[in-house]
C-alpha cells in the first residue's frame, strides 16, 4: 500500500492518529505533499514509516526546505506518480507537469480539500489534511492494487471511506 498525506501544519510532532497513523505505519511508501512546517515534524513522520518521499510546501521553514525538493517523482506498482504542493500550480500547469513526467497520478496538497479527479490520461489526488482540515473534512489517501488496477481511496482519520477511484495500469 501507498499512503498519501499532506498539510500537517505541525511544530513538534507528526499529529497522526487513528487510521491515518495505521496507514502510514503499514504503507510500503508514504508520500507527503508539503507543509510539514518544521524539521521536527518531518523527522517524526519519517520515523513512523518505512520510506518517505516529501516535497516542500509554502509554509515549510528553511530547515525543511533544505532537505526536500519542490517536485518529486515516484514509480510504484507500474504507475508514475509526481508530487508537488500545488500552491504554484494551476490545473493547466499540473497537466503540463503530468505530461512532462509521463505521470499516471499527480499528488497535490495546499488546498486542504480532499479530492480525487480524473483528467484525460492522469488522476489528481489531493489527500486533504488529516491534522488541519480547516473548513474541509480531515483525510488522507491510500493506494492499493485491486484486480490489476490501482484503487485510490480517500479516508477520514477514523477510517471512514470518503471517495474512491481506479487508475488502470
Amino acid at each position: 500500500m501507498l499512503a498519501v498525506i499532506s498539510d500537517t501544519h505541525g511544530t513538534d510532532d507528526h499529529r497522526l492518529s487513528g487510521r491515518t497513523l495505521d496507514a502510514v505505519r503499514e504503507a510500503d511508501h508514504v508520500l507527503h505533499a508539503g507543509d510539514f512546517m518544521t524539521e521536527q515534524v518531518l523527522d517524526a513522520i519519517d520515523a513512523e514509516c518505512d520510506e518517505l518521499t516529501g516535497v516542500i510546501g509554502n509554509n515549510d521553514r528553511p530547515a525543511v526546505r533544505a532537505r526536500l525538493p519542490d517536485v518529486a517523482t515516484v514509480s510504484w506498482e507500474g504507475l508514475t506518480i509526481v508530487i508537488v504542493h500545488g500552491h504554484e500550480h494551476s490545473e493547466t500547469s499540473l497537466g503540463m507537469l503530468a505530461r512532462q513526467e509521463e505521470a499516471d497520478v499527480v499528488v497535490v496538497g495546499h488546498s486542504h480539500n480532499p479530492t480525487l479527479t480524473d483528467f484525460g490520461g492522469w488522476t489528481l489526488v489531493n489527500p486533504g489534511s488529516y491534522a488541519d482540515p480547516r473548513r474541509y473534512q480531515p483525510a488522507h489517501a491510500e493506494l492499493d492494487v485491486m484486480a490489476g488496477n490501482v484503487r485510490v481511496r480517500l479516508r477520514s482519520p477514523d477510517g471512514t471511506p470518503i471517495s474512491t477511484t481506479l487508475v488502470e495500469r
